[in-house]
Formats: C-alpha cells, sequence, structure tokens
C-alpha cells in the first residue's frame, strides 16, 4: 500500500503566529491547531471533546486535500500512539450522515473503502496517520492517546464579528426606514379618510341667506280678517 504524497509545507511566520492563541498552535489557511498529546482514560465522547473546549477550541474538522495533508505530515512529526487519532465527527441517525462536532460543513471526505451498508450507530471517524485516509470505527472507547483540536483564528474572528456587526447595523437602519415608511403611510390615510368624512358631511337645505329671509318674512305676520 502506498502512501500518498504530501506536499512541502512552509513554515508559519513568525507573525502568523500571532492569530492563534500562543506559539503552541500552529496555523495554517484561516484556522489553528494544537496537539494535546496525552494519554486520559474516558468514559464518552464528550471527554475527549472537553480536551479541546477548555482550550478554547473543538474536535479537528478537515474540509480539503490541503488541510487533510497538513494534518497528516503534523501527525507524523508529533504522533508516537496508534495509528489511527479521533476526527471530531460523528453520525447523526436522524439525519442519516455524519457530521462535524463544530457545526461547519461536511465539504470533503477521504473516506476508505468499506461496506456502505454497515451499521452506523455510534460511528465515529479515525485519520489513519499512514495513509491519510478516514475509517469509520466506534465512537465508545475507553481511553485516547492525543487529541488534535481546532479552532478559528483571531483573524478569522475578528473578521466574523465585523461582518456580524455590520449585518446588525444594516438590519436596524432598513428597518428603522420601513417603520418611517410605513408611519408617513397610515398618516396619509389617516387623513385622506378626515377629508372624505368630512366633505360627505350632511348639509342644510337652506343656506344663510334663506335664512335670513324667512327671518325677515316672520317678522311681520300677515293677518287675515
Amino acid at each position: 500500500w502506498l502512501s500518498p504524497v504530501i506536499p512541502a509545507l512552509r513554515k508559519p511566520k513568525v507573525g502568523e503566529l500571532l492569530n492563534c492563541p500562543s506559539s503552541t498552535w500552529i496555523q495554517f489557511q484561516d484556522s489553528c491547531y494544537i496537539f494535546l498529546q496525552e494519554a486520559i482514560k474516558v468514559e464518552s465522547l464528550e471527554d475527549v471533546r472537553n480536551q479541546c473546549t477548555d482550550h478554547g477550541a473543538d474536535m479537528i474538522s478537515i474540509h480539503n486535500e490541503e488541510e487533510n495533508a497538513f494534518i497528516l505530515d503534523t501527525l507524523k512529526k508529533q504522533w508516537k500512539g496508534p495509528d489511527d487519532i479521533l476526527l471530531g465527527m460523528f453520525y447523526d441517525t436522524d439525519d442519516a450522515s455524519f457530521k462535524w462536532f463544530d457545526n461547519s460543513n461536511m465539504t470533503f471526505d477521504k473516506w476508505t473503502d468499506q461496506d456502505n451498508d454497515e451499521d452506523l450507530v455510534d460511528t465515529c471517524a479515525f485519520l489513519h496517520i499512514k495513509t491519510g485516509e478516514w475509517k469509520k470505527g466506534n465512537c465508545e472507547v475507553s481511553s485516547v492517546e492525543g487529541t488534535l483540536c481546532k479552532t478559528a483564528s483571531k483573524y478569522d474572528r475578528r473578521y466574523n464579528h465585523i461582518l456580524i456587526s455590520a449585518l446588525v447595523i444594516a438590519s436596524t437602519v432598513i428597518l428603522t426606514v420601513l417603520g418611517a415608511i410605513i408611519w408617513f403611510l397610515y398618516k396619509k390615510h389617516s387623513d385622506s379618510r378626515f377629508t372624505t368624512v368630512f366633505s360627505t358631511a350632511p348639509q342644510s337645505p337652506y343656506n344663510e341667506d334663506c335664512v335670513l329671509v324667512v327671518g325677515e318674512e316672520n317678522e311681520y305676520p300677515v293677518q287675515f280678517d
């Protein structure tokens, strides 16, 4: 079995490390990675995730061939445990599909040829560090030799924060303008209705001149013999 060719990866510049939580993290593209090589006993997969969430991150998710190669190259230099390491993935029985724990989209996979008709309940994914391929395995592990964690770089988080703020401001402006338009149309409709009601009010059959004439005629009543 031949391992895939791993492209040479450039060493991050010193300035780039500032985008990650500390110098113990490694930056690649818009994410930061840390490998926690610590053997721990676990009762569930959440215990493994807690290793990452305690560092403000989550278990690893992989979204393209370059990222998969980067992780594989990093593990080859540091990993001294079994050939397989847990990925941050689980099988969702409700949707009958695999999902990442960090809620990112499933845009890439590198599964080995396995039977698609197998029972996938309590199934997780493992990265085979010698081939870079993914394998399905049982989530019920009792111990792990290490955990690979990932988080967005500070630049990426700052960009997302700015984008969200801009969307909130734009939404507020749009709602304000719509409210002003609705109020203007409401007032215009109300004024128009008032004018219509006033103009259609019942009028007296006599005008002021008629009333005056009638009054003058009644001032000198005609007497009949």
